[in-house]
């Protein structure tokens, strides 16, 4: 005689409605929903008008070392890719739920009520006042930070060449220098001048390719608001 195999599914119904009815448990299915949909909507809420604070109460046993950043090196990261480091509340983009579900893991592991949230990201990704690759962070304490979880796409390789002559008015002046050098030389020689003053030339047209390009490229700049990386990176204006 044949007995037939053991379902494990069918056996833990069986002892599920032993002890539950169907109205308990989609009751306390429904209790628990219900709870962590709450405690969702109260982090969102910490996270988009929360209150900016230096410091929470971690447990320092218990933090990854690798996730822990100092404002100096989160400000060199922002001045070399033109980013910002802003409170949470300003912040635009959508948030994933992965950061909320880490964020409430690291209130039960460590006991304590997370405050104070910082973002990194490009200013397009901020609602800035008028005056592609976000990171969440939440305040130690002696201006170190906690990285809890970076999102959405990674920037462009070449972004940080592309916003090397932005970093400092230093390395925006080199850049028109090198700029107006090439234009020059683009020019044909003894195209304005005789072939006995092509020194001459070269240094008149060189300086006029400067003026022209800085001019044009100042004017824009001051015509749009915008400033030098190390003057942004914790501005919340945009015309900072």
């Amino acid at each position: 005689m044949m007995f037939p195999r053991t379902n494990l599914k069918t056996q833990l119904n069986k002892a599920k409605f032993k002890t539950t009815s169907n109205e308990d448990i989609l009751k306390q299915v429904y209790e628990v929903l219900k709870d962590v949909d709450d405690k969702n909507d109260e982090i969102l809420d910490k996270i988009t008008s929360g209150d900016s604070i230096d410091s929470n109460d971690f447990d320092f046993d218990k933090l990854e070392s690798s996730e822990i950043f100092h404002i100096d090196q989160i400000e060199q990261i922002c001045v070399n890719y033109r980013l910002r480091f802003l409170d949470s509340k300003y912040f635009k983009g959508k948030l994933p739920y992965e950061a909320i579900s880490k964020i409430k893991t690291l209130e039960e592991e460590h006991e304590t009520n997370l405050k104070g949230f910082k973002i990194m990201a490009p200013s397009k990704l901020f609602k800035l006042e008028n005056a592609d690759d976000p990171l969440l962070f939440a305040p130690i304490g002696n201006e170190y930070y906690y990285l809890i979880h970076k999102w959405g796409n990674d920037l462009s390789p070449f972004r940080r060449i592309m916003m090397w002559p932005f970093k400092t008015f230093e390395n925006f002046m080199f850049f028109v220098f090198i700029c107006a050098l090439i234009c020059t030389s683009l020019v044909p020689s003894g195209f304005f001048m005789s072939e006995d003053n092509l020194r001459t030339e070269f240094i008149l047209l060189f300086l006029f390719m400067f003026k022209w390009i800085g001019g044009v490229a100042l004017y824009y700049g001051f015509a749009k608001g915008k400033n030098f990386n190390t003057a942004i990176w914790r501005s919340k204006y945009y015309n900072a």
